[in-house]
């Protein structure tokens, strides 16, 4: 069955399929993006489309059971991160607003494109850029997906970003998990956002524990224990 035309896998569901993910959110109302917002606000009261239009995000999380209630383990989700990275130096980690029921990406409906990715934790967070005309820029004619997601951020307006990708599900001890033949496709920005407290923060260690992980949720997965142990096997 070709990428394109695989089925999504469901909430709480194993299978082989499209993998859709809500882990993430942006908004200009939160602290790291507030300077955005502030420039953007002129000082006749109107909004202002900064040039460029660059947020801060959270993406995705691994070891920890999301939304559908699957966990992502953490070698295969920093894995396909690591590979995603040469998107990033390629300026082609694009994504589309809100996500398509295939894995491939249609260049009319983009709004996006990642910066910039690092690690907090088991959270993935960074930049990125909504790809907004200059008939928005100039006079706040919306006419893209990019132009409509600047405009909903500008007004306030909280989006999530989703990841998609391809692979298959699996049952591990009681808990869905993600195999080790996912691939990372991107992440689109959706309406619905459904980690909650997931923000980046500029206001260091303490406020970033609105998003960190508990510890008690970081337990090993039973596959990542075995890998240890076999490496550790290996060495002798």
């Amino acid at each position: 069955m070709e990428k394109d035309k695989l089925v999504e896998i469901k909430k709480d569901k194993t299978g082989t399929g499209l993998l859709i993910e809500h882990d993430g959110f942006m908004s200009l109302n939160e602290s790291s993006n507030g300077q955005t917002l502030k420039e953007a606000i002129g000082e006749d009261g109107e909004f202002h489309c900064p040039n460029p239009f660059i947020v801060d995000a959270v993406f995705q999380k691994f070891g920890i059971k999301n939304a559908n209630g699957r966990i992502y383990p953490e070698r295969i989700l920093k894995r396909e991160v690591e590979k995603y990275m040469q998107k990033l130096r390629d300026k082609n980690a694009i994504g589309e607003l809100n996500h398509p029921a295939e894995s491939v990406i249609d260049l009319s409906r983009v709004a996006t494109n990642i910066i910039e990715l690092h690690w907090e934790g088991h959270t993935l967070v960074g930049k990125m850029e909504i790809l907004v005309t200059p008939g928005f820029r100039k006079y706040g004619i919306v006419s893209t997906c990019a132009d409509e997601t600047a405009n909903l951020l500008l007004h306030g307006i909280k989006i999530g970003v989703s990841s998609r990708g391809v692979g298959t599900v699996s049952q591990e001890g009681g808990v869905l998990v993600v195999c080790d033949d996912f691939e990372l496709v991107c992440w689109d920005v959706v309406s619905d956002p459904s980690t909650p407290n997931a923000w980046i923060s500029d206001k260091g260690s303490e406020d970033l524990q609105r998003y960190v992980e508990e510890k008690e949720n970081n337990k090993p997965l039973l596959s990542e224990k075995i890998e240890k142990i076999s490496q550790i096997l290996s060495d002798f």
